[in-house]
């Protein structure tokens, strides 16, 4: 089964927003799902760092961001004259997500750099299941997007939603 690029944006925009909207909320000093901020940090991060405010609202305000750089991109091709702009944000979002993946899988093989010893399990558990998987597949769909083709006015009619179905 064939990805579109607009199931790809879709997929993009709406991991980034809900990991922009989590900072958000440990902006808040909410540690949810954690009990404290040091789980908190160490399940997220493998490491011990501060969630707040100065620290996590400039992060959500990039994931908010490569979500609306991919969402243009997919909606307004490389034809618009922001494209060559929107075409960057979404390798840049590509390249961000799969360097994440790599480093992922790095630790997921037993490379320590970077994490602190007292991290745990938990922090390995959820890079392995979730983060690392995520991430990859993150920058698969933002190189999708960003390959996919360009934009143009629908036809109209049933035979314009097949055109346009075929388009993508």
């Amino acid at each position: 089964m064939a990805v579109t690029t607009r199931a790809a944006a879709l997929t993009v925009a709406g991991v980034l927003t809900a990991d922009g909207l989590l900072h958000v909320l440990w902006s808040t000093g909410s540690t949810w799902p954690a009990g404290d901020a040091r789980a908190l940090s160490y399940a997220v991060l493998g490491i011990d760092a501060p969630f707040t405010p100065p620290v996590v609202l400039p992060l959500a305000a990039v994931l908010f961001g490569g979500a609306a750089l991919v969402t243009a991109r997919a909606r307004l091709g490389r034809t618009h004259r922001l494209g060559r702009l929107l075409q960057a944000g979404t390798l840049a979002v590509a390249c961000g997500t799969a360097l994440r993946g790599l480093a992922g899988i790095g630790w997921a093989v037993g490379l320590r750099t970077g994490l602190d010893a007292a991290s745990g399990d938990t922090f390995q558990l959820l890079n392995r299941a979730l983060y690392t998987p995520l991430c990859l597949l993150l920058a698969t769909a933002a190189v999708r997007v960003a390959a996919g083709k360009e934009t143009t006015a629908a036809p109209q009619g049933a035979a314009g939603k097949e055109a346009a179905t075929r388009a993508r």
